[in-house]
């Protein structure tokens, strides 16, 4: 009968082993991500800002950081598939977005920028909402020369979303997302047909007088 005492010292080196390097490869992993997350928030901030040169930049920078993660994890699945990766790859492709839909881009897939197709949509309703922001903004310094044509925008996001019928499991929670892009949807195409009304109020008033 084999020496159990010394199967049982293999297995226990060999699984020390395994978690041990899985443990290292996670150490490294998790602070990229955190890179990621906030190499992609302060694209958005900079596209927000114009500064669409800075927010290319951060974008690419970003890219590089998710591209890395994603092949030092190629040999470690369930890392790979972890909140922390996945979370930064959806705040990466909320930046690929709201930069083409600011810069007037092609708007990237999620085979071009590299990331999982979950990630992908749930960064890209994230990014429809975030044009609220720029709408309103545009509207407080009287500028609504791109009001309409972001409008339509979100709206085609949000068609693309709608049929994206599939558990949660599989999607990430796109199902909320999508929830939540409704209602920032609705809230700004009220927002918008309110003061777009106003404007064209006060114009006939001015061209009366």
């Amino acid at each position: 009968m084999p020496d159990a005492q010394a199967r049982y010292e293999a297995i226990t080196a060999a699984a020390l082993e395994g978690f041990g390097a899985k443990h290292a490869v996670r150490e490294r992993a998790i602070p990229l991500s955190r890179t990621v997350i906030r190499t992609s928030a302060n694209a958005i901030r900079a596209v927000h800002r114009n500064e669409l040169e800075d927010a290319k930049a951060l974008i690419d920078t970003a890219g590089a950081l998710v591209a890395e993660t994603k092949e030092m994890l190629t040999d470690h699945p369930d890392l790979y598939f972890t909140g922390y990766t996945q979370d930064a790859q959806k705040e990466y492709a909320e930046a690929c977005c709201v930069y083409a839909f600011i810069a007037g881009t092609e708007i990237p897939g999620p085979a071009d920028i590299g990331i999982e197709t979950a990630s992908y949509l749930n960064g890209m309703a994230e990014a429809a909402s975030e044009l609220r922001r720029y709408i309103l903004d545009s509207l407080r310094r009287d500028d609504d020369s791109r009001c309409e044509e972001l409008m339509r925008q979100m709206d085609d996001v949000y068609n693309i979303m709608v049929v994206m019928d599939f558990p949660d499991a599989l999607t990430s929670g796109l199902r909320r997302t999508t929830d939540q892009l409704r209602g920032v949807l609705e809230r700004t195409r009220g927002d918008l047909t309110m003061t777009m009304r106003q404007r064209r109020l006060e114009r006939l008033l001015a061209e009366r007088e």
